[in-house]
C-alpha cells in the first residue's frame, strides 16, 4: 500500500501537468480560431477554382499547355506537410504511415524524391532511402505566401523541364475539430476530367447559357491561369494543414485535460481511503487500550 506522501507528490504532480495542458488547450484554442477562420474565408475561392480551371480546359480542349501533358511516372516528387511539433494525438502519426506507403510503391516504378514541410516529416523518413529534394523545419507555421510561392515555383519548373513526371501532395485537411482528413492529391500534372461518352456539354450548363469569348487568345489565358490554379493549391494545402494541426492538439490537450482530473479523482480517493484505514486502526488501538486499563 502506498505511503500518503507519495500519494500526495503524485496529486500535485498530476495537477502540474493538469495546469500545463489546460494552457496549452488555451493557446491551440486561440491559433486554432485564427487558422480556421483563415481557411472557411477561403474556402469558397479555393473550392471553385479548380472547377473553373477544369471548364476552361473542357471549352477549350484543343489548347495544348505543358502542364496538361500527362507522362509515364518515371521521375515523381512527393511533398508531405506534417507539423513541427507533438502533442497533437495521431495527426501525424496516420498521416507519415499513409504517406511511406504510398512513397513506398512508388519508389518501385520511379525515381522518389520528397520535399518534407515538418519536423516530424524530415525525421520520419531519416530512416528511409528516399531522396530528400527540400525541407522546411524552422518554424514552419510562420512559411509566408513568398515561401510557399517559391515552392509551387520549384515544382512547376522542375515539371516543364521534364525533371520530374508527377507531383503528389499528402497533407492533413481540416474537416471537423474531431478528426482532420488525411488527402493524396496530384499536383501535376493537372487533373483533366474527361467528358462521359456520349454526352457533350450543353449551353445551358455553362454561365449564362454562352460560349466565353477567349481575351487574351485561350493559349495566353491558359499560361496565366494554370501556374496560379498550382501555386493557389500549395497556400490552400497548407493552410488546411496548419488549422488540422491547431484543432487536433486542442482536443488532445482537452483530452489529456480531463484524463488528468480522473485521475487526481482517483487518486483522491485512494488517499481518503487509506487515511480513513488509518484513523480506523489508530481508533481500535485506542479502545483496546483503554478496555487493558479498565480491566486493571
Amino acid at each position: 500500500m502506498p505511503a500518503l506522501i507519495d500519494l500526495r507528490r503524485r496529486i500535485k504532480s498530476v495537477r502540474n501537468t493538469q495546469q500545463i495542458t489546460q494552457a496549452m488547450k488555451t493557446v491551440s484554442t486561440a491559433k486554432f480560431k485564427k487558422a480556421q477562420r483563415t481557411v472557411l474565408q477561403a474556402r469558397p475561392f479555393w473550392h471553385t477554382f479548380p472547377s473553373l480551371i477544369q471548364r476552361a480546359i473542357l471549352w477549350k480542349e484543343n489548347v495544348r499547355h505543358p502542364l496538361l501533358e500527362k507522362r509515364e511516372e518515371q521521375k515523381t516528387i512527393v511533398v508531405v506537410i506534417t507539423s513541427d511539433k507533438g502533442l497533437c494525438g495521431a495527426f501525424n502519426a496516420n498521416l507519415l504511415a499513409k504517406a511511406a506507403e504510398f512513397c513506398g510503391e512508388k519508389s518501385k516504378t520511379s525515381d522518389l524524391r520528397l520535399i518534407l514541410i515538418g519536423k516530424k516529416a524530415v525525421m520520419f523518413f531519416k530512416k528511409y532511402p528516399f531522396l530528400i529534394e527540400r525541407t522546411y523545419t524552422d518554424n514552419t507555421q510562420n512559411l509566408t505566401r513568398e515561401d510557399l510561392k517559391d515552392l509551387a515555383e520549384f515544382l512547376l519548373q522542375e515539371f516543364s523541364l521534364l525533371r520530374i513526371d508527377a507531383a503528389y501532395v499528402v497533407y492533413n485537411e481540416f474537416r471537423s475539430i474531431l478528426a482532420p482528413q488525411i488527402i493524396l492529391y496530384q499536383l501535376l500534372p493537372v487533373a483533366i476530367q474527361k467528358k462521359e461518352e456520349g454526352r457533350t456539354e450543353t449551353t445551358e450548363e455553362l454561365p449564362f447559357g454562352l460560349i466565353p469569348d477567349w481575351e487574351p487568345e485561350a493559349k495566353t489565358f491558359m499560361e496565366v491561369l494554370l501556374p496560379l490554379y498550382v501555386k493557389n493549391e500549395i497556400t490552400h494545402f497548407f493552410s488546411e494543414s496548419i488549422a488540422a494541426e491547431h484543432a487536433s492538439r486542442m482536443m488532445a490537450m482537452d483530452n489529456a485535460t480531463n484524463n488528468a482530473e480522473d485521475l487526481i479523482q482517483d487518486l483522491t480517493l485512494e488517499l481518503n481511503k487509506i487515511r480513513q484505514a488509518s484513523i480506523t486502526k489508530e481508533l481500535l488501538e485506542i479502545m483496546t487500550a483503554v478496555e487493558a486499563l479498565a480491566e486493571k
